[in-house]
């Protein structure tokens, strides 16, 4: 396709990429009427990695919205027909162990809370549909009816027709030399052939993606992986209207698509092969110059493992001729999950990383790409795709790639709850790490942090007649209960040194957060205040406490993994005047919870200041001295007991850390980690952010209606989206689920029935110490949320019984935390 005419001077959007994300974004924004759209590719449509891509569509992913989003996808091929290639064969999901026939049975759980059609079939069934299949060793399967495959190219040059039909330019042989900004805002594009004026940019470069971030100074971690398939000679024939399922089986790591009267297969083999490296792993990737359109060469000794496993799943692939190896690059991400949204640049977006399914997400990416273009924010929650949840860590390059290998050669392991990513680790450690270490802690790791899940050396003191059922029971300690008991009875001590801290500054600090805020925050000097700050929408876009430390000074502490997300969310929002400064102080700080009935006995010897609920009441802030150590006190809790949260520079970090453990201990203070606190804050039915509480859910719908003060003098954000959902009524609600079976434990994502209909799905869920109850929370319908409600929650394909509670369930008054 030759190159277009002269380039425009400018443009109300530029995407740079002609691939399957490039042409989708430019569709989906021209179904929104946006006709000024301009998009570039350096070569031509395809010439990247989408002409190599295999083609399959799955739709079961993850998470609820990229689920979502992979259904969106199938409606608009539907559509598209025979333009794009369509073909919905089906697909088979094979188990041929019983943890992967967990796996599907959690699933097919899953799959109903969507509408998704998802059919637990015999081995012997899957034959019938497969019949080139062996079933040897398989013990079942997953069959999705309406998965498929297409034809990669087909679908591009389909997705850029229609955005032509609306008003969209494309201009191949256009290669992109710079990306310029302006005051923290996108400014133009130069290319080869000129430079487009613009106030938004796309990055849509596929596996060129962190190569032009590098030209706008912005970091996009992403690395091609060399991922290879082949395409055999027809050996059958081909009945078009019975064409075989797309066919994945995940314990071999292979999966299959037919290709005429042949097969594609292809897999994930266990030694990856990152590509265009030429300094190894420390160094970023070097595409050449004139890579385009091309392959690499074949790598048939790192593929023989899945050619081996193939001939045990399919035996005819013993005989076949292989037409040709393809070996292509394709853009894998840290996490594994899209890499989606506004960069730090002002109207600087990124879609990339597809990791080798972006045929399957491309209708969903670019819809809702669009539409945060278009509107200034998503219409799903996108976080687990949001560019902002990777941390400072990931602009190195080796750590990145560590990273990046470990998903790839993982990428069909069943994913335990809490299990632990192994690699790039240690890499950020609390001043207290050594004694954490000397105590016999298991750690996990967020955000590059390592931290304390819990201590073996409690396990003595807990209780393994506990341990829960099936994947529940994995990654789990009896010392987490241990911890658990210990913080209600005595007291335990945490380190949250990981938890990420702001501070936000200046003489427009108290409004700026007064108008993000849905609470008031801007309280007297010394006060703390739990708060959200909401989207358009009305949406929980962010939950913290805000500390007010100054007249013009605030403290905001959140999760460990949303820092970005937050203080971005923020910056989107400051004023132009200089007024107001945000900035990042978690490494400066270490932080230490000390609650339980006994933690102000502990920590009272150790200050001169008086800890008494008259002089330090709860929710606020006092500068004291613990032993030698200076602090900044907290009286807040994330568990529901009598505690502080003592903050420090980090070098007093494992001194306070030692001077609180000597105090403690003869008080019966024992040390407990995060899944202790996770099972602690069940019980009082505090949220999080991400899970039970999301963009997509009200404060309203969360239960934090609490917070929300519809009259504040000069409204917040997102407060007439409110107003209009009060007189509305809620869609639904977050509740309390106690389950009848206490070791029966949910995770996350069942399916929750009442009477025969199923209602909703499962946020988040564990076992309640102190209650003795499987505790779960869970969206349901606003007329069937009364306590007492019957329920039942699908637990691995069985049916658990169980109630609405009354929220919270430990300590309803509130007595225990104001001590």
């Amino acid at each position: 396709m030759a190159a277009l005419r002269e380039l425009p001077g400018s443009a109300r959007c530029v995407i740079i990429g002609g691939g399957v994300g490039g042409t989708s974004i430019a569709y989906h924004l021209a179904e929104l009427g946006w006709e000024d759209v301009v998009l570039v590719e350096r070569n031509q449509l395809t010439s990247g990695s989408t002409f190599h891509s295999a083609g399959l569509v799955g739709q079961l992913r993850g998470s609820v919205s990229l689920t979502k989003m992979m259904m969106h996808s199938v409606e608009l091929y539907r559509e598209l027909g025979e333009d794009c290639g369509w073909i919905e064969c089906g697909g088979l999901r094979l188990a041929s162990s019983e943890e992967r026939m967990e796996e599907l049975r959690r699933q097919a759980g899953w799959a109903k809370t969507f509408g998704l059609q998802l059919d637990l079939i015999s081995a012997d069934e899957a034959r019938d549909l497969f019949p080139l299949m062996s079933t040897d060793g398989v013990l079942g399967a997953a069959w999705l009816p309406n998965d498929g495959y297409l034809d990669p190219s087909q679908l591009t040059f389909a997705l850029a027709e229609g955005a032509r039909e609306g008003g969209a330019r494309i201009f191949t042989s256009t290669r992109v030399t710079a990306i310029e900004s302006d005051g923290g805002r996108v400014q133009r594009v130069r290319t080869e052939r000129g430079d487009i004026e613009t106030e938004n940019v796309v990055i849509a470069g596929g596996m060129f993606a962190a190569e032009l971030g590098r030209l706008a100074g912005v970091r996009i971690p992403v690395q091609p992986m060399s991922h290879e398939y082949l395409v055999t000679q027809p050996f059958r024939e081909r009945d078009p209207k019975n064409p075989l399922p797309t066919l994945r089986d995940p314990d071999l790591l292979i999966y299959f698509r037919e290709d005429g009267g042949g097969l594609v297969m292809g897999g994930y083999e266990r030694n990856c092969a990152p590509a265009f490296l030429p300094d190894g792993d420390d160094g970023f990737e070097s595409i050449p110059f004139d890579f385009n359109g091309r392959l690499l060469e074949d790598d048939w000794d790192r593929f023989e493992e899945i050619v081996i496993n193939s001939r045990r799943r399919v035996p005819q692939m013993e005989d076949v001729h292989v037409t040709r190896m393809i070996n292509g690059p394709e853009a894998f991400t840290p996490d594994n999950e899209f890499c989606l949204g506004e960069t730090e640049i002002g109207g600087l977006f990124v879609a990339a990383g597809f990791c080798a399914h972006g045929l399957a997400g491309a209708g969903g990416i670019g819809k809702v790409l669009a539409e945060w273009i278009a509107e200034g924010e998503p219409s799903l929650d996108l976080w687990h795709m949001d560019i902002r949840r990777f941390g400072g860590q990931y602009r190195s390059p080796s750590y990145t790639v560590k990273r990046i290998r470990e998903t790839y050669e993982t990428y069909y392991d069943i994913r335990y709850p809490n299990h632990e990513r192994r690699a790039g680790r240690p890499l950020r450690l609390s001043a207290a790490n050594s004694w954490h270490r000397e105590h016999d802690a298991a750690f996990g790791e967020k955000s590059g942090w390592e931290r304390v899940n819990w201590y073996e050396s409690n396990a003595e003191n807990g209780d393994d007649s506990l341990r829960p059922r099936g994947w529940a029971g994995q990654h789990w300690s009896p010392a987490v209960g241990a911890e658990h008991v210990a913080c209600r009875e005595s007291a335990a001590i945490f380190d949250e040194s990981s938890f990420s801290k702001m501070e936000i500054a200046g003489p427009g600090a108290a409004g700026l957060l007064e108008r993000l805020c849905d609470n008031r925050v801007a309280r007297e000097v010394g006060r703390i205040t739990y708060t959200q700050m909401l989207n358009r929408r009305g949406g929980i876009e962010c939950d913290f406490t805000v500390a007010r430390l100054g007249e013009e000074r605030f403290s905001i502490v959140t999760g460990t993994a949303f820092g970005n997300h937050d203080r971005e969310w923020i910056r989107r929002h400051l004023p132009d005047d200089g007024s107001v400064q945000v900035q990042d102080v978690t490494s400066a700080w270490a932080c230490f919870g000390i609650w339980g009935p006994r933690a102000r006995e502990i920590l009272a010897p150790l200050t001169p200041q008086s800890l008494s609920d008259e002089d330090f009441p709860y929710l606020s802030v006092r500068e004291i001295t613990v032993g030698d150590v200076p602090v900044r006190a907290l009286r807040v809790t994330f568990v529901g007991e009598l505690g502080w949260e003592l903050y420090c520079p980090t070098e007093y970090g494992l001194t306070l850390w030692r001077t609180l453990w000597e105090s403690g201990e003869p008080h019966g203070l024992v040390a407990g980690g995060y899944r202790a606190i996770d099972s602690l804050r069940l019980e009082k039915g505090y949220r999080v952010w991400g899970a039970d509480i999301t963009p997509d859910e009200t404060p309203y719908e969360g239960g934090l209606g609490f917070c929300v003060k519809l009259d504040k003098e000069g409204g917040f954000v997102g407060r007439d989206a409110l107003v209009e959902a009060r007189e509305r009524g809620p869609r639904r609600r977050l509740c309390c689920l106690t389950l009848e079976d206490p070791r029966s434990v949910a995770l996350g994502n069942e399916p929750v029935r009442i009477g025969d209909e199923v209602v909703g799905r499962v946020t988040t869920g564990g076992y309640g110490y102190s209650v003795g109850r499987s505790i779960a929370y869970a969206y349901l319908p606003p007329d069937q949320t009364d306590p007492a409600t019957e329920v039942a929650v699908e637990i691995f394909g069985r049916w658990v019984r169980g109630e609405v509670g009354e929220e919270p369930l430990l300590d309803p008054a509130g007595e225990r935390l104001r001590g």
